[in-house]
């Protein structure tokens, strides 16, 4: 099978290219050159609209220039719509605190999703192959990368998720990143220019070995070769393997966060420790990392001394306990959840919160609290009902009206307040005390609402009934008294 054939099966395979424009990143190299040229032969057959787009790094001086030029003429003489802008990486790079290569990367990206969205492209196509697929593994694999890394060069990717450093374009649809020349040797791309009499151009920096890339390339490759001369495709096919391992695990990945988050803001995440804990070490780990990756969308890479670091403290710490995580984020232990934010920020109360002042509670009826995410309702019943026997909820309370009368309100607690919970036979607590051993996060403690009439406390709410308001065999009248966070509908 020839190359284009190759191509072609590589493209249906991974349903690279659907019908309609494709912006193809020409560098001038043999790579894109000869990847524009065979997917010029394709287009008919595939129904597809080519557009070369070329960016100037403003590294190499004239050289650059001189690609520039070389990429214009090339798609004019094949009758191929062509987009050539320049951007400054050194100054970049200076700007954003990156390595000229990562500077480079970025720009291009960025460039590449903005010619997509100019002419309406649902895919830009990338020179990357076999050779590049092998170099990344490695390169990956020198750094210390899990399964992730291991995957190498991706023949599909979301390029609207990259980060490029640019978001002004990420929004609207997805714009694909594809590689069709993924399964294509360099030997084979160079005997296909050969054969076909396609000029190139050469970037002299491909030869420079202070780049990593290159390193391993004229080094560490061939001295690897010694050791076994299929080395190459062994990296290729542990690429493949990783691939579809690491799409197992993010399924499964999946699931867990579903299971394991609680609640988020925007810029905070809270987390059942318990259930985390039961987790595998691998979705531990991915719970984590996920958690920091959508907090901290720019960010590439993700230490793994953080990743583990963390692990160590939310597997065996107590509440308090906090691990560091990158770009400033934080893990943070709070009594049966975990939290991941900003190491200074402060968890918001999973609790219904006062503002310091007593707030009158309707009798029967409904109010919202100062916080507006809360509301107390109430109703008064002429028997008591089954279900007040297998009360699971804690935020509601079945009392006696007759002790409780309609002379309610809800305060927070004050200095050395006592009560007597039901089942300690009247014997008085401190709600400090209560509060205490429930382990409430000791932040909460000064709003947290009680339930009072004008004599004593009739509800610790969400934790304790006082044993002088609970229901007897003689009760006639009962108090429902429900305390209920409100939806996003309701909080309007």
């Amino acid at each position: 099978m020839d190359i284009v054939q190759r191509v072609k099966q590589t493209i249906w395979q991974h349903r690279m290219l659907p019908p309609g424009p494709v912006v193809v990143g020409v560098s001038g190299g043999a790579d894109s050159v000869a990847l524009l040229h065979i997917l010029r032969q394709l287009a008919d057959e595939l129904d597809l609209s080519l557009h070369a787009a070329h960016l100037n790094h403003q590294i190499r001086g004239a050289e650059a220039d001189d690609d520039a030029a070389f990429v214009a003429d090339v798609a004019q003489r094949w009758d191929v719509p062509v987009i050539v802008e320049s951007v400054d990486v050194p100054a970049l790079a200076k700007s954003r605190k990156l390595a000229i290569e990562e500077a480079a990367r970025q720009a291009r990206y960025a460039f590449l999703l903005r010619v997509a969205r100019q002419v309406g492209a649902h895919s830009v196509a990338v020179a990357h192959h076999a050779d590049d697929q092998v170099e990344t593994v490695l390169m990956h694999l020198l750094r210390g990368a899990g399964l992730a890394g291991l995957r190498g060069i991706l023949p599909v990717s979301d390029l609207t998720r990259l980060r490029v450093g640019d978001s002004e374009h990420r929004a609207g649809p997805a714009v694909r990143l594809v590689r069709p020349l993924l399964e294509v040797t360099k030997d084979e791309i160079l005997a296909y220019c050969q054969d076909n009499d396609l000029p190139f151009r050469f970037d002299r920096s491909n030869l420079d070995q202070t780049y990593f890339r290159n390193r391993i390339r004229y080094d560490l490759l061939p001295v690897l070769e010694t050791y076994n001369p299929n080395i190459r495709e062994v990296f290729r096919r542990t690429a493949v393997v990783a691939a579809d391992d690491y799409a197992f695990l993010a399924g499964q990945l999946r699931e867990a966060w579903h299971r394991v988050l609680l609640d988020a803001g925007d810029d905070w995440l809270a987390f059942d420790l318990l259930a985390w804990r039961e987790l595998p070490k691998s979705l531990q780990r991915g719970v984590i990392r996920e958690a920091v990756r959508r907090l901290r969308q720019t960010l590439r890479n993700i230490n793994w001394v953080h990743i583990e670091n963390a692990l160590e403290v939310l597997s065996t710490k107590e509440t308090g306990a906090s691990a560091t995580l990158p770009r400033g984020l934080a893990a943070t232990i709070c009594y049966d959840r975990f939290y991941i934010a900003e190491a200074s920020w402060s968890p918001p109360p999973d609790a219904p919160q006062l503002g310091g002042e007593p707030v009158e509670v309707p009798v029967p009826g409904r109010i919202v609290l100062p916080d507006g995410r809360w509301a107390v309702e109430t109703e008064i019943l002429d028997a008591v009902p089954d279900r007040a026997a297998r009360n699971a909820n804690p935020w509601q309370a079945w009392l006696d009206m007759d002790v409780a009368g309609q002379d309610l309100t809800l305060r927070p607690r004050q200095p050395g307040e006592k009560f007597a919970p039901l089942g300690m036979g009247g014997r008085m607590k401190q709600v400090s005390e209560l509060m205490t051993n429930a382990k409430i996060p000791r932040e909460w403690r000064p709003n947290w609402p009680l339930l009072c009439n004008p004599s004593h406390v009739l509800w610790v709410a969400g934790l304790h009934v006082d044993e002088r308001a609970a229901l007897t065999a003689e009760t006639q009248r009962v108090l429902w008294v429900r305390v209920r966070r409100l939806g996003a509908e309701e909080r309007g």
